[in-house]
């Protein structure tokens, strides 16, 4: 994906709260009418998101899912694979969580741990990871033969940036759960990764499975943009709606239903 440029007085302005805000309310009930469509016409999707440590990944994809159902789109997020996952095939333990009818999944990770963080940390070896490369083109078509739509996003963060995020994590308490043991190796290991994106990229973009890579040091902007592109490339429509009437409550079996809670016990109110 090319980046269009930008002037000086557009790289100096900073999206305020209130203007992301806005914006990304209106992506959000775009991404409802996805929703129903997905519901209605039982379309399958997948949605890959891969990118350096510090990416954005966690923030862009509840930007995605604070506003729809979690019946419909669900987050697959695995942990780091048990032994028995290390017998299986390589990607059976993702396939578990492959879409039905009327569900979009999202990855948090994917398949691609073998093409990052398991080749360039050695938690796998160089055939294996050669043999991913080659064959997951072939496994990506087959997917799409399938029905399933099939989209991938790269978040990429500069050197700067990603460091600054890290400092961040590490001097605040309520963000130091998000430094795994692998992110601190990642930096020392920058190109190291960045020479695995490229390998990556070379093998694994193609015309039924494509990369769309996301600049993502604005993480405002870069999740409007993401959910803009996101929402473009899946042909939905809106799905009519019956007009939605709040019915009377009845009075039939009327009763002092507060009092009966009288001395029950009550969460105190501190604020």
């Amino acid at each position: 994906m090319n980046r269009s440029k930008k002037s000086k007085v557009d790289e100096q302005h900073t999206m305020g709260k209130k203007e992301y805000a806005e914006e990304l309310r209106k992506l959000q009930v775009e991404l409802c009418r996805l929703q129903d469509w997905v519901k209605a016409k039982k379309v399958r999707i997948i949605i890959i998101f891969e990118g350096r440590d510090g990416a954005g990944k966690g923030g862009t994809i509840r930007a995605i899912t604070e506003r729809v159902s979690p019946r419909v789109f669900r987050v697959v997020a695995l942990p780091a694979p048990s032994d028995r996952d290390k017998s299986q095939m390589y990607m059976q333990r993702y396939m578990t969580h492959f879409p039905s009818a009327g569900e979009i999944v999202i990855f948090d990770r994917s398949w691609y741990n073998r093409a990052g963080v398991e080749y360039v940390m050695g938690f796998c070896t160089k055939e294996q990871h050669r043999r991913f490369l080659e064959l997951c083109p072939t496994a990506e078509s087959y997917i799409a033969d399938a029905g399933i739509i099939l989209i991938k996003f790269w978040l990429e963060v500069s050197n700067e940036e990603q460091e600054r995020r890290f400092n961040a994590r590490i001097s605040d308490p309520v963000r130091q759960w998000k430094l795994s043991p692998m992110d601190l190796p990642s930096r020392a290991r920058w190109y190291d990764y960045s020479r695995a994106r490229d390998v990556m990229l070379e093998a694994t973009d193609t015309e039924r499975a494509a990369w769309h890579i996301v600049r993502s040091d604005d993480k405002k902007r870069a999740r409007l943009n993401c959910i803009s592109y996101l929402l473009s490339l899946i042909p939905y429509e809106r799905v009519p709606h019956q007009m939605v009437r709040m019915p009377k409550r009845s009075t039939k079996g009327a009763y002092d239903d507060e009092a009966t809670l009288k001395g029950r016990r009550f969460v105190p109110e501190k604020y």
